[in-house]
């Protein structure tokens, strides 16, 4: 009977499991902003009981973490102002050396692989067509409703009209004292790791945009700003940014030890600020395995795109602590560290 039981429990679970990821994959955009707004209210929870306990009602206490966030929001679209003011009122002659190097990719690849490109056109027109223009306005306006609908869960959880807490308890773990403990635990380790991602990308985008300025190459706030960006992508961004930039800096630069110098500088940052400070800020109780990171890049990333690839280390701490509490799913806690 007993065995019975656990083979129906395996098929179920077999059965069970490819439905959950079609529903995420079909509902993403109802679940990536209800994701990323458990993280934001993670985040500003400890502020909103700060507030709470000197009597400052709760919606008092919302408007003032929704202002921070704004404040926050604000510095960085003057940061993309300055980038663009400095990107169109640069005199660099950037465009037409891409131009003359573009060309003679082209020429390479054409005469290697046979490739047909229109020559009479400029190649970097080629990459800008009237057909993307729909494509662009659906993305925005994706963006924008991703971002009312982040909003709108993120007022819910602070003001705990959805209690995460409850929820765990009720669902999950079913023990009033476990799913407390638990839930402090996953706040406590998702406040750490968002801190520090967002100091070391800062200081990888500082880092990256002082190389810029130094070594003399073009849009340094655009490319500290890049690289603060993409470093929220763990792993996968640190790759991107040092390859994007040192493909510009061989555009710009000439081929000489001025550039080797300068791709050297840029990857010590990003190997100082991830691959030294971060795993030591972050402590030793977040250590995941390598080989789960890449996994849950690709499968998150696969699911859901750019937002995956930056909620999946998030999630997998989740889940991690979420492993722990059981015995028949704690080698899996054990296998992802």
């Amino acid at each position: 009977m007993l065995k019975e039981r656990k083979t129906t429990n395996i098929l179920l679970l077999i059965i069970v499991i490819p439905i959950v990821f079609y529903l995420l994959k079909v509902l993403s955009f109802i679940f990536i902003p209800l994701v990323f707004a458990m993280f934001i209210a993670l985040l500003f929870l400890p502020i909103m009981r700060w507030l709470s306990k000197r009597n400052v009602h709760k919606v008092i206490s919302i408007i003032i973490v929704f202002l921070l966030i704004a404040g926050g929001l604000a510095i960085g679209i003057e940061l993309i102002k300055l980038s663009s003011k400095q990107i169109l009122s640069s005199n660099t002659t950037f465009f037409t050396e891409a131009e003359v190097k573009l060309n003679q990719a082209a020429m390479y690849l054409e005469n290697s692989f046979g490739l047909v490109i229109d020559r009479d056109k400029s190649i970097l027109s080629q990459f800008i067509k009237k057909e993307n223009i729909g494509t662009t306005v659906g993305f925005l306006n994706k963006f924008l409703t991703g971002v009312l609908m982040t909003v709108f869960f993120v007022v819910l959880l602070l003001a705990e009209s959805i209690n995460m807490h409850d929820v765990l308890n009720k669902v999950v773990l079913k023990q009033k004292r476990t799913s407390l403990l638990t839930y402090g635990k996953i706040q406590k380790e998702i406040n750490t790791f968002i801190k520090v991602k967002f100091l070391v990308s800062f200081l990888t985008g500082v880092g990256t945009g002082l190389a810029c300025y130094f070594f003399d190459v073009s849009f340094p706030i655009f490319w500290g700003l890049f690289a603060f960006v993409i470093n929220f992508v763990q792993m996968v961004g640190s790759f991107i940014a040092v390859l994007s930039l040192s493909v510009f800096a061989f555009i710009e630069l000439d081929p000489t030890s001025t550039l080797f110098f300068f791709i050297l500088v840029i990857s010590g940052v990003q190997v100082l600020f991830g691959a030294i400070l971060e795993p030591i800020f972050m402590g030793k109780s977040f250590k995941i395995n390598v080989i789960t990171v890449l996994i849950m890049l690709m499968f998150w990333g696969f699911l859901w795109g750019i937002p995956g690839l930056i909620m999946a280390i998030p999630i997998t701490v989740f889940l991690k602590i979420i492993f722990e509490q059981f015995p028949s799913t704690k080698q899996i806690s054990d296998l992802i560290s």
